[in-house]
């Protein structure tokens, strides 16, 4: 039976012909028609796969060559283009568009000879923290199908977490990879603003979204950011700075500086359990060597209502351009004025919490409210940046949890937004500096679910956030 482990490990099992392409391929398949239940995916390209395995396999005995990403088997969120292939951003206002290109991360993947499997369910718009917004339905979480799988990238985590793909792809706005990777027990990371190109990607908010990796071993989500990252003529935002070899930089050599927050590991809106967790993870670092810092910071309650100022702003702006007319949904109505089209098409097409944002954006951004909210809202994100950054001369990472709460039930939260949107207290801080932020799955609650540690690091350190996250997974594994 065949068995994923590591990337590193599937290559030295085609290398010794003790797998295929072919085999890993019909396992994977029969995975997700056995889990299907669990919803997420969308799509699922198993003929397609199964001709480019079969391609690879030929290719592999013919020449020995295999690519760095030889038929390893990823999936990709609802949000990626990926040329001749159905894109909705799980909204019916997209239902039945098929993409005309791919995303850069998508080619570059496939660059490396990686077997795309399918498209996986998610928030629609990538709006939520539950993947209960989804025009497909709902993502179940494998370890309690009671239970949400977070989101937006919900579907991304339980392809991974539930053994459907060996990795997959989500995008983070708020915390949209490393929250659903804290709920489903796996690791999550949301790399620096412009380390991987966006070209491709449907944008939610356009100063915040990043493409995001998840997998259950740092060298295997290291090997893709390599592939990923870098300089792309597509993208004005994307940094041109030099990639480093990420999967061969993962021995850190040294002791590493930690700082938390005292508000943040003593919020009333923690659970005990997970702020006791890890705060003896502290002091068991401190045993380690390395230094681990109290340090002050008065900024944590203004980051939600800045970031959700900020981000539907940027959406009601991002999303104007759906309205039927050139593609997506269209009302069948007949004999509407213009106006009433647009409208008609919009309030059909988008789901309750895209319009919700929509309709929030719309208002920070009208005459009366600009400064009043946006305005004030980017005063908030310099002061986070410059705050951030000089934490940052004195210490590697910030230590905080992934989320206050391990995953709660379906429905529980769906009935209050302003609870769901509180819930991103301390997530969205990286997305509003652009700095890099991953969640490792460390913690065990007494409810039976998992929960993780968020570090964030500074802009572009990503090898040192790869290096301290590579030593606590294999200090947990001893």
């Amino acid at each position: 039976m065949f068995q994923f482990h590591s990337v590193e490990q599937y290559h030295a099992q085609l290398r010794a012909g003790h797998a295929t392409c072919v085999q890993a391929a019909e396992h994977y398949l029969q995975q997700i028609s056995d889990k299907q239940h669990l919803n997420a995916f969308i799509d699922v390209y198993s003929e397609e796969m199964l001709t480019r395995a079969r391609a690879l396999d030929e290719q592999r005995l013919a020449t020995g060559k295999m690519g760095r990403l030889h038929g390893v088997i990823i999936g990709i969120k609802d949000v990626l283009c990926y040329k001749n292939h159905r894109v909705s951003a799980s909204s019916r206002i997209l239902q039945g568009y098929t993409a005309i290109y791919s995303a850069t991360a998508v080619e570059r993947l496939l660059a490396e000879e990686a077997l795309i499997i399918g498209n996986l369910n998610c928030d629609e718009f990538a709006m939520g923290s539950t993947n209960e917004n989804s025009a497909y339905g709902n993502v179940l979480n494998a370890l309690d199908e009671t239970r949400v799988p977070g989101g937006s990238s919900g579907g991304s985590a339980v392809a991974v977490q539930a053994g459907l793909c060996m990795l997959s792809l989500g995008s983070d706005t708020g915390g949209s990879v490393r929250q659903p990777a804290d709920f489903c027990g796996i690791t999550g990371l949301k790399p620096s603003y412009g380390r991987i190109s966006r070209y491709g990607l449907i944008a939610y908010a356009s100063s915040f979204d990043q493409i995001g990796i998840f997998g259950t071993q740092i060298p295997d989500i290291a090997l893709l950011l390599e592939i990923m990252a870098g300089a792309d003529e597509y993208d004005s935002t994307v940094s041109d700075k030099a990639v480093p070899a990420y999967a061969t930089q993962l021995e850190p050599g040294r002791k590493f500086r930690f700082a938390f927050f005292d508000a943040a590991l003593n919020h009333p809106g923690l659970d005990p359990e997970i702020g006791t967790a890890i705060k003896e993870k502290a002091d068991e670092l401190r045993q380690q060597g390395h230094q681990v810092d109290e340090v002050p910071f008065d900024l944590l309650e203004y980051i939600v209502p800045a970031y959700y100022v900020l981000t539907t702003a940027e959406a009601s702006s991002n999303l104007a351009r759906f309205d039927g007319v050139k593609y997506g949904y269209r009302t069948p109505e007949k004999n509407l004025s213009l106006t009433e089209f647009y409208k008609k098409n919009r309030s059909e097409g988008f789901g309750v919490e895209v319009k919700r944002r929509i309709m929030l954006g719309t208002f920070v951004l009208s005459a009366g409210y600009y400064d009043a909210y946006f305005t004030r809202a980017q005063k908030v994100r310099q002061l986070l940046c410059s705050k951030t950054a000089s934490i940052f001369q004195s210490y590697d990472f910030i230590m905080m949890p992934t989320s206050p709460v391990t995953a709660f039930k379906t429905g529980e939260k769906m009935g209050d937004p302003i609870a769901m949107y509180l819930a991103d207290i301390y997530t969205v801080m990286a997305n509003l500096v652009g700095c890099p932020a991953i969640s490792i799955p460390l913690f065990q609650h007494s409810n039976g679910m998992p929960f993780g540690l968020q570090l964030m690091a500074n802009r572009f350190d990503e090898v040192s956030l790869l290096q301290v996250s590579n030593l606590l997974l294999q200090a947990k594994s001893v």
